[in-house]
């Protein structure tokens, strides 16, 4: 694939394009003639640069992320997490959460979607969680044995999903914080 042919300016501009469709009209209707109507681009410079709707949506996703796990360490799991807190937008994460049930029923209709998402958006994610996890163990802060381990990316996609289905609300940085305090590291033992 050829990306190196758009500068980073018109890519953030057809990603964020992407993101505003799938706001407005979801993602089974979103189109890569909708795309290139709404970015003044042609189906066939979509397709070069991104192998097709799944892989583009993935990748506009990850691209409008303000924050990435991946890049903090503050030397400890506390510390580390709540760096991530501070760096969370409320309006954001309410616009991300919305974007994530929207495409919670395709992903399980497509699995291209699914693997698109995946691979460009969960696993880097869950890459640095547990890279931010395996430090806290190496520093001793973590029991390596401690079974809470394996279920912490549930514990805060949970987070995620419960705090709307319970309460009608959306995430926010208060409620994320709490949570980790409450929940999150105690289970670790931190």
């Amino acid at each position: 694939m050829g990306r190196s042919r758009l500068t980073p300016e018109r890519e953030a501009e057809l990603y964020d394009a992407v993101l505003d469709l799938l706001r407005e009209v979801g993602y089974d209707a979103l189109t890569m003639d909708a795309v290139a109507s709404r970015t003044r681009s042609s189906k066939a410079t979509l397709y070069r640069q991104w192998q097709g709707k799944p892989e583009l949506v993935a990748r506009a996703l990850r691209h409008g992320k303000p924050v990435s796990i991946e890049d903090i360490d503050t030397g400890s799991v506390r510390g580390d997490f709540a760096e991530l807190v501070s760096r969370a937008d409320d309006q954001q994460m309410e616009r991300d959460s919305a974007l994530m049930r929207g495409l919670a029923q395709a992903i399980h209709n497509n699995p291209d979607l699914h693997r698109a998402l995946r691979e460009v958006l969960f696993d880097p994610e869950m890459n640095g969680l547990d890279a931010i996890l395996r430090r806290g163990i190496a520093r001793g802060e973590i029991a390596s044995d401690c079974p809470a381990l394996r279920f912490v990316p549930h514990m805060l996609i949970g987070a995620f999903v419960a705090r709307q289905l319970l309460e009608d609300r959306c995430i926010d940085a208060a409620f994320l914080s709490a949570y980790l305090d409450a929940v999150v590291l105690p289970a670790l033992g931190v």
